[in-house]
Formats: structure tokens, C-alpha cells, sequence
């Protein structure tokens, strides 16, 4: 029986950015350096399959610093930590490897200099993700207040309008930040922004090639994991940007066929998370069941490269 014809739009860039990359190789690095068992505190990056395959090698994940022993090194994840995380793990001498991704410490410095400005914060960002933990926790309690939407802005209570700053997740979409920054300068006009917008080039690069993706196909596929907040953004910007049906998996297993129906064309993207090997397991689920075109839409090329912290390149 020939299989129906399906065309497959591959976005370019996805999946891994920089600051998952070398979280990933950090862990990997503490393990050929350290052995096993290293702990890292949270996720080291949101996504099942790369963090099932680091516990495999020997890394053990934890949600708190107490639930580590003293005596074995402990890795802080790309997301970012607060201030009393690195305070405690010093206090209980212990050895500890930040793998915070640059860009996420970049926001947290841009805090820091607000705050020595005397200007109370306002963070752009999601409550309860980790990144939002960490930049919040940089300063003191009360210094940093949180807005997830353009209606949150009106609620604010802020201590001098006339001294204060806006930073931001730096994994969000950028249609929706801008709206919120809209409604920040349209009440607090004197609101001072970033030098440079915190949402990082992955994150936008990964949207924007979606958004060429999106009015091609009848579906969409993110590939990522269902608490990894720039995945979760794409699917989002996959339905604003005219495509009718996209789907979240987090990998080929989790396709839900009956749901794609007589489609002739499909989107795939990848969040920052998520690894090739499981956009290659996706392509290959549908090469099983149509006759597969895969046709590349590129709207950007990706460079970046992070260094990994001087104290994994020394020796043992």
C-alpha cells in the first residue's frame, strides 16, 4: 500500500542554544573530573531524555542544596540560582559549579547595577519558573516585583515610579513581552529598560523561524518538554502566526496521530532543551508512515559558543 504524500517544514535554528550546550558538557566535565556520583540542584536543563542520560552517567538531581552531601561537588542548573544558593554552599565549604547560561547572569548584573541605583525592579516572567526564582532572588526581598501579563501592570504598587526598571525571562515570546513593556512605559514613563532586550537570541531566533514556518503547514510539532518555558512559547507563536494545530511532544511516542488527521504538511521545531537525536526520532515516526519531503526553513544561522567555567579546564 503506497504511503500519502507529506511535506515537512524544518525549522532552522533549533532545538540546543549555547547555554544548554555547555550546561550539559558542565556536568559532564564535573563527572570525568570528580566521578560519581556529582549532584546537581534542579533540572540542569528542561528536558527528560538529556537529564535520564546524565543520571545514567553518574549525576544525581535534587531539588535543594540540603539534600546534597558536603563531601561531593554540586552543580547549580542553567537556569540560574538566588543569591542565598551559592551563600549556603560556601558556608558548608562545599564544592559547587555554576552553569547558569550567561545570558540569564547577564539579567541578573543588570538587576545588581538597577538596584545600586536605587531603582526598584519589575521582572517580565513567569512565577515559579526557576529563572524567575533565581534573578528574583539577586536582591532582596521586595526589590524585584513580578508581572506575567499586561493587566498585571495595572495592579502594581511600586515605591517611586519615578525610580524604577523592567527586566526580563529571558525565555519568553517577544510579541507578548512587548505588549507588556508597552503597558509599563505607558504607566510608569520614566521606566528605564534594558540595554539590550533580555530575551535571548536563541529564544527569538527560535520564534521567528516559526512564525516562516507556520503559514505553510496544517500542524505544528514542538519538540520539548512540557515544563521548559521556551518550548511551551513556541507552540503559542506556532498558533498566532497561522497555523491551526500545533502539538507539544516530547518525543516521537507522544504524537498523537488521530489528532493530525489527512495532513499534507507539518512543521518541526525543537525548544532550546531539546536534543537532535529526538527531532531525528520524530521525522523518522512520520518517514514510517507518509512519503516524506523535508524541506529546511532556515531564517537565521547560530555561532554562540560559552566557555565552561575555568575550574573544570584545570586539572584534578
Amino acid at each position: 500500500m503506497s504511503r500519502p504524500p507529506l511535506t515537512l517544514y524544518l525549522a532552522a535554528p533549533r532545538g540546543f542554544c549555547a547555554g544548554v550546550d555547555r550546561a550539559i558538557k558542565i556536568v559532564e566535565m564535573a563527572l570525568e573530573k570528580w566521578g560519581a556520583p556529582v549532584y546537581v540542584r534542579h533540572e540542569i536543563v528542561h528536558n527528560r531524555y538529556v537529564v535520564d542520560g546524565l543520571r545514567d552517567k553518574g549525576a544525581v538531581f535534587v531539588e535543594e542544596l540540603s539534600d546534597c552531601p558536603p563531601d561531593r561537588p554540586v552543580i547549580f542548573s542553567a537556569h540560574g540560582v538566588p543569591k542565598s544558593v551559592p551563600a549556603e554552599a560556601r558556608e558548608r565549604e562545599m564544592v559547587f559549579v555554576d552553569a547558569t547560561c550567561p545570558l540569564v547572569s547577564k539579567v541578573h548584573i543588570e538587576a545588581e547595577r538597577h538596584a545600586e541605583a536605587g531603582r526598584q525592579m519589575v521582572m517580565i516572567g513567569h512565577q515559579g519558573h526557576p529563572e524567575t526564582i533565581g534573578t528574583m532572588g539577586q536582591l532582596p526581598e521586595g526589590e524585584v516585583l513580578l508581572v506575567e501579563t499586561a493587566e498585571d501592570v495595572d495592579r502594581l504598587e511600586v515605591r517611586d515610579p519615578d525610580q524604577l526598571a523592567f527586566i526580563t525571562q529571558t525565555t519568553l515570546s517577544v510579541d507578548d513581552t512587548a505588549g507588556i513593556v508597552e503597558a509599563l512605559k505607558r504607566r510608569f514613563p520614566a521606566i528605564v529598560g534594558p540595554h539590550k532586550e533580555d530575551i535571548c537570541y536563541a529564544t527569538t531566533n527560535r520564534q521567528q523561524a516559526v512564525k516562516a514556518v507556520a503559514p505553510k503547514v496544517d500542524a505544528m510539532l514542538v519538540i520539548g518538554a512540557p515544563n521548559s518555558s521556551n518550548s511551551r512559547r513556541l507552540v503559542e507563536v506556532g498558533s498566532a502566526a497561522g497555523c491551526a494545530y500545533s502539538q507539544l511532544v516530547q518525543r516521537a511516542a507522544d504524537i498523537d496521530w488521530r489528532a493530525l488527521g489527512d495532513i499534507r504538511s507539518v512543521g518541526i521545531t525543537a525548544g532550546a532543551s531539546a536534543p537532535e537525536v529526538l527531532i531525528e526520532e520524530v521525522i523518522n515516526a512520520f518517514r514510517d508512515r507518509y512519503d516524506v519531503t523535508v524541506e529546511l526553513v532556515e531564517t537565521a544561522r547560530e555561532n554562540v559558543e560559552f566557555k565552561v567555567p575555568r575550574v573544570l579546564r584545570e586539572p584534578a
